[in-house]
């Protein structure tokens, strides 16, 4: 547990109310109410409907009463509430009935991870485990964000850096966006491995910061497998990237995360950093 006030049937709870008061009767397929609703979205009982489980199980669910949902309740539930892949995924992580690794992240790059990653310059790129620890990068992305051979090995992690770091933290124009897009990452993760000291670590640690734990409070688990960014570099001034997360097949575990340049500008900026 990262708090004691923070656990896996609390986060469910709140996710499951919040999602079903944002989805409309007609966008769930109901026909529309004549008169006025005081509950905003769905009500409970219209979700039972809709996923074949009963009025109390909901309410229970929505109370934090440490209930474990089956994966067939998860998909019923996923299916009336029309969720989103990274919510459902979300969902089965909070429940606990997805298997959990006893043994921890990857700590270390798979060499032919670490040999892509290099290939990929100019283009920054970078690998890194489910915690987001960063296990290989090239000179490109340590021009762009900063050299981590200068950070311990405990500093080493992306969202740390771009939530936490100093200066990092304040190079990124839309800072609301990358702060959003950082703690939906560390929710996931979270779902997914949450008997891991490291992560939970982290975590806390983030929350200690007002705009992160405000981001934290609001249920959003959507990952961003691409997306773009605009950091103001010290000696470089603006550079523009659109970057892409890749999945290795054989090592599920790591992804690597690579930058392209958005413009003619950042591309000459990216060929200077790569080139060291």
């Amino acid at each position: 547990m990262i708090t004691g006030s923070l656990d896996a049937a609390q986060e469910l709870a709140v996710f499951l109310r919040a999602r079903r008061e944002n989805l409309s009767p007609q966008d769930a397929g109901l026909p529309p109410r004549r008169r006025n609703r005081r509950t905003p979205g769905l009500r409970r009982e219209e979700v039972a409907e809709l996923a074949g489980i009963s009025t109390d199980y909901v309410v229970r669910l929505e109370q934090a009463r440490g209930l474990r949902p089956s994966l067939e309740v998860i998909e019923a539930l996923s299916r009336a509430l029309h969720l989103a892949p990274d919510e459902r995924a979300y969902l089965v992580g909070l429940s606990g009935r997805r298997p959990r690794e006893s043994d921890g992240p990857t700590t270390t790059a798979a060499p032919a991870l670490a040999q892509l990653v290099e290939d990929l310059s100019p283009r920054p790129a970078m690998l890194l485990n489910y915690r987001y620890d960063i296990l290989a990068w090239n000179a490109a992305m340590a021009g762009l964000m900063l050299d981590f051979d200068t950070l311990p090995p405990s500093r080493r992690n992306a969202v740390w850096l771009c939530l936490m770091h100093p200066r990092l933290r304040e190079s990124y124009l839309d800072r609301e966006a990358v702060v959003r897009d950082g703690v939906a990452h560390l929710r996931v993760a979270w779902a997914m491995h949450p008997d891991d000291p490291a992560l939970n670590a982290l975590i806390a640690e983030c929350l200690r910061r007002e705009d992160v734990a405000r981001w934290w409070s609001e249920p959003d688990v959507a990952l961003s497998g691409r997306g773009h960014k605009v950091v103001r570099h010290p000696d470089l001034g603006l550079i523009a990237t659109d970057f892409e997360v890749l999945a290795p097949l054989a090592d599920p575990d790591q992804v690597v995360v690579v930058h392209r340049a958005a413009d003619d500008g950042s591309r000459m900026a990216l060929d200077r950093l790569g080139a060291g």
